[in-house]
């Protein structure tokens, strides 16, 4: 499954893959995890319309639930990755977006390789060496879903609003079409 929005996008949203849902309605994000983008987005002004929402993975990789009808997620591996890099590279150079907003792990190591880590990288805008955006690394909005309990998760989700208002400033600091260093 390939991205959509807006092919002028500033910025940018690269989730894991598309998840049961999502490989259902053949959309990005339209399932548990999308309610929690939509409502992220909302509460810090950005129309959906206006961005270019993506996956690393093009395929919902899952097994079968042990009992029952239910296809459960399971992790891309870095061959995954590997193998559908060339439509994310393909879909990043036609759009040019001024920021990239990678969500999670797996996004993350699609854009700046197997070396990675969310924890050292959230909370900062980086310069993304390939394709000269920005780019802020967030969770996935799928890892609030699964915090233990309501405060983890409120505070998971507001730790996302924050990264996803860092993005939303650095691309409202790129001046006529180009790129401010970071």
């Amino acid at each position: 499954m390939f991205g959509e929005g807006s092919s002028h996008a500033r910025i940018m949203l690269i989730g894991e893959q598309p998840g049961d849902q999502e490989d259902l309605q053949g959309h990005p994000f339209v399932g548990p995890a999308g309610k929690i983008l939509d409502r992220a987005l909302e509460e810090i002004g950005l129309d959906r319309a206006s961005l270019f929402v993506t996956n690393a993975v093009k395929h919902f990789k899952w097994t079968p639930a042990p009992r029952g009808k239910r296809r459960l997620h399971a992790k891309p591996g870095a061959r995954e990755i590997h193998a559908c890099y060339p439509w994310l590279e393909r879909e990043i150079s036609l759009v040019k977006p001024s920021v990239i907003v990678c969500m999670g792990v797996t996004a993350g190591q699609a854009v700046f390789g197997r070396q990675f880590r969310l924890g050292e990288s959230r909370g900062r805008v980086l310069q993304d060496p390939r394709w000269l955006s920005r780019t802020v690394a967030t969770a996935h909005p799928s890892a609030i879903l699964r915090m233990p309990d309501h405060e983890s998760r409120e505070r998971e989700y507001k730790s996302f609003v924050t990264d996803l208002r860092l993005a939303k400033k650095a691309a409202g600091s790129v001046v006529k079409g180009v790129k401010a260093a970071v």
